[in-house]
């Protein structure tokens, strides 16, 4: 089986992020690093996605200093959207060249783990037709509860999913959520009436992601990580 080292950043600015992703993503294409799923919880920030509208983006500066919101711009698919404390950040630095060359069979299963890892939690969640992530029934509405973005170069990914496990909801409406006015945002705790270990779903939506795509999951230090980056950059410039 290919193996995936699952790194726990914990809170981590999104920009720190970001570039940590792009080493990442530079080094998995020359495979000077094994597969790598990173699992943090961000500062308040809101993130424009590659097709995002800036008029879905409906407080002011002035208000985003006020509730201490930071505003990226980025690579990744889709709209606009919130990341905050208590929300599972996933991003998933993988080789598709090896596993299956199909973007929307990636982002279908990136659902799907995600989908199951709910289930197990006593929650049935699903898909709606064309609307990317992970939705959950609200009387006779959807409400979402997982939020997916993706970028994909050399058919290696970055970036990947947000799951709302006790995510303070307020802050979704500084934002029409990736787009969809009609739809509000969820969360794990909120359905379930009960607070939920963090780590817990983490290690669910591991398992999954591991049995669908077919890898080995294995967890490692931050530290370790960084070193084996270190070690790959220096090979790489000796190369060069």
């Amino acid at each position: 089986m290919i193996k995936c080292l699952v790194v726990d950043l914990g809170l981590i600015g999104y920009a720190e992020a970001w570039e940590l992703q792009k080493r990442l993503v530079t080094a998995r294409k020359a495979n000077a690093i094994e597969d790598v799923l990173l699992l943090c919880e961000h500062p308040h920030v809101i993130t424009l996605g590659r097709n995002g509208k800036r008029e879905n983006l409906l407080a002011s500066e002035h208000v985003l200093r006020q509730k201490g919101v930071e505003l990226h711009a980025t690579d990744r698919g889709g709209d606009i959207t919130y990341h905050g404390p208590g929300q599972l950040v996933g991003y998933a630095i993988l080789n598709l060249g090896v596993i299956r060359r199909d973007v929307v069979w990636y982002v279908r299963t990136l659902e799907e783990a995600m989908i199951r890892a709910t289930t197990e939690f006593g929650i049935t969640a699903e898909r709606e037709p064309g609307k990317t992530g992970v939705w959950v029934k609200s009387g006779q509405a959807e409400e979402k509860l997982a939020a997916i973005g993706v970028h994909i170069s050399r058919w290696v990914t970055s970036h990947g999913f947000a799951y709302n496990v006790s995510t303070d909801l307020r802050y979704f409406d500084l934002i029409v959520p990736c787009g969809i006015a009609d739809r509000k945002a969820t969360s794990l705790e909120k359905l379930l009436g009960r607070s939920v270990d963090e780590k817990e779903v983490a290690q669910r939506i591991g398992k999954h992601l591991g049995e669908l795509f077919g890898l080995e999951m294995k967890e490692a230090k931050q530290q370790e990580l960084l070193e084996r980056l270190e070690h790959a950059e220096q090979s790489a410039a000796v190369l060069a």
